[in-house]
């Protein structure tokens, strides 16, 4: 879901799931995703929280600074339905991470996603279409000369015919 809104982020596009080398430490860190920026001028390093009883912590906060400062990534971004306690907030805005807050029962079609002052929104509906060819002749000035094609009542019997028995008249 990021990728769509890579651009409100200031980046390219971002990748899933995968391992990224401390540059200091020399371990490998399992992270969420990773953000390319522009030109690939860069990364960074997202984290996926789902914590529905409390809010980022900075002690958590904190170990996402350690990862962004040992790969060598420019910042982070952490998604989380709760948002950062005060201390975590400190440690975001002195590190460079954003806070993106995903409501928890989110889907890749529907979601609440904040990001700063936006908020983006997303929603699906299933839609039925049928096919029906009509044409209309008409005088020079406008007048119906003659019609072809479904009547109203075949084109409404025909809009409905994929329904479910209970919705069938």
């Amino acid at each position: 879901m990021l990728n769509e809104f890579a651009e409100k982020f200031g980046l390219e596009r971002v990748e899933g799931k995968q391992h990224v080398d401390g540059l200091r430490s020399g371990t490998a860190y399992e992270i969420d995703g990773k953000g390319f920026r522009d030109g690939g001028a860069g990364f960074v390093i997202v984290e996926a929280r789902r914590f529905t009883t409390s809010r980022q912590s900075q002690e958590r906060i904190g170990g996402l600074a350690y990862r962004i400062m040992d790969t060598g990534a420019d910042g982070g971004i952490i998604v989380s339905p709760l948002g950062l306690q005060e201390g975590a907030e400190k440690v975001a805005v002195a590190e460079g991470i954003v806070n993106v807050r995903l409501d928890q029962d989110s889907t890749k079609f529907e979601y609440v996603l904040q990001f700063l002052r936006d908020v983006m929104v997303g929603f699906h509906d299933v839609v039925s279409v049928t096919d029906a060819l009509g044409m209309e002749l008409r005088e020079a000035d406008g007048a119906v000369k003659e019609r072809r094609g479904p009547s109203k009542e075949a084109a409404a019997r025909d809009r409905w015919a994929g329904r479910p028995k209970s919705f069938n008249g």
